[in-house]
């Protein structure tokens, strides 16, 4: 149990480094906290709908359709290691808000001493408290603010931080397409888990659209994501130039070009609705896929499936993300609006 934590801190870690090819503080900011996202590509901000979780992640799409909303997100993994999300929506004053509670418990790990002896046991812990508000300026365009207050506590060091989010929404006549842009995580670490250590957070300028078919049950989405940082790319810097043992010429370190890039900033995803109860999903995030997938046997890394069940009083998510052959991630959650169960 104590190793599969440790691997999951370390992916935390790494998954950090791989998006933005520098130290960053509070990573559990950029994990995918509710299944919907999860099943289309991990970051999804562009549906404007009764799902309070996008609301949560995109402040600008909150909406009295989300009022009295209620869900519970949780991923379901091995170990002791658990992490989800509580959310909840209500109509305040002239627009909507939100809270929820995100947060990472990575299970029990064994505190030792410099020489190794065991002194006992303690328990890392994550969380973020979020406060939401979003507002309908006209029929077509939206805007909304997430404040979040940060907590980590690994052993006797302990951080705290905030982070504020910023977004707006284009709603086209129809309802059909769906063009947004959010900036998050832009915020400060006001202790470090050591007295000089202050690091930035993971902020990110997003931009994405969504397009529902008119006459078919298919809705698409790309997702521009670090558009903030143009190379996004990781190089390993002990990486040295090699000779060609016939020619002897200088074989340089090789570095992605401008269309590897390019492409390292989009994630695709599409939903089909093969029901009014019954939702299949896919997505594709390449940043990711290259980022680590294992090199002789990439597999299906980066891709996502998910598929959604919506009931009368209660709805069933569930999200499958594929990071490489060797690891993935399962994500469920279960939404109802409190409304429909008074008599």
């Amino acid at each position: 149990m104590k190793r599969i934590s440790i691997l999951f801190i370390s992916f935390l870690a790494f998954s950090s480094l791989a998006q933005t090819g520098g130290a960053t503080t509070f990573a559990l900011l950029d994990l995918t906290y509710n299944a919907r996202a999860a099943g289309l590509g991990n970051d999804f901000i562009s549906i404007k709908d009764q799902d309070i979780n996008l609301g949560i992640a995109n402040p600008s799409l909150l909406n009295v359709k989300m009022q009295s909303n209620l869900s519970l997100n949780q991923a379901l993994l091995a170990g002791g290691i658990n992490y989800g999300q509580v959310a909840y929506g209500r109509k305040i004053f002239k627009g909507f808000g939100a809270a929820s509670i995100r947060y990472v418990n990575y299970g029990e790990f064994t505190r030792t001493n410099t020489n190794g002896t065991e002194e006992g046991t303690f328990h890392p812990f994550d969380c973020i408290i979020g406060a939401g508000y979003g507002q309908q300026l006209n029929p077509r365009i939206s805007v909304g603010a997430n404040l979040n207050l940060i907590f980590s506590q690994l052993e006797s060091y302990n951080a705290f931080g905030a982070s504020i989010d910023l977004a707006g929404t284009y709603t086209a006549k129809d309802e059909n397409l769906l063009v947004t842009a959010l900036v998050k995580n832009a915020g400060y670490q006001f202790n470090g888990y050591t007295s000089k250590q202050h690091d930035p957070l993971p902020t990110e300028f997003q931009m994405a659209a969504s397009y529902k078919l008119k006459h078919a049950p298919f809705r698409f989405s790309i997702l521009a994501h670090h558009l903030n940082k143009w190379n996004i790319t990781y190089v390993d810097p002990n990486l040295k130039p090699t000779i060609d043992p016939l020619t002897g010429d200088t074989i340089p370190v090789k570095y992605a070009g401008f269309g590897e890039q390019l492409a390292r900033h989009f994630t695709y995803s599409t939903e089909i609705m093969v029901s009014k109860n019954i939702h299949l999903r896919a997505g594709f995030d390449y940043h990711r896929r290259q980022e680590m997938k294992l090199e002789q046997r990439p597999g299906m890394a980066g891709f996502t499936f998910g598929v959604g069940f919506y009931f009368k009083k209660i709805s069933i998510d569930y999200g499958f993300s594929i990071f490489s052959r060797a690891g993935f991630n399962n994500m469920l959650t279960l939404s109802t609006n409190l409304s429909t169960w008074k008599k």
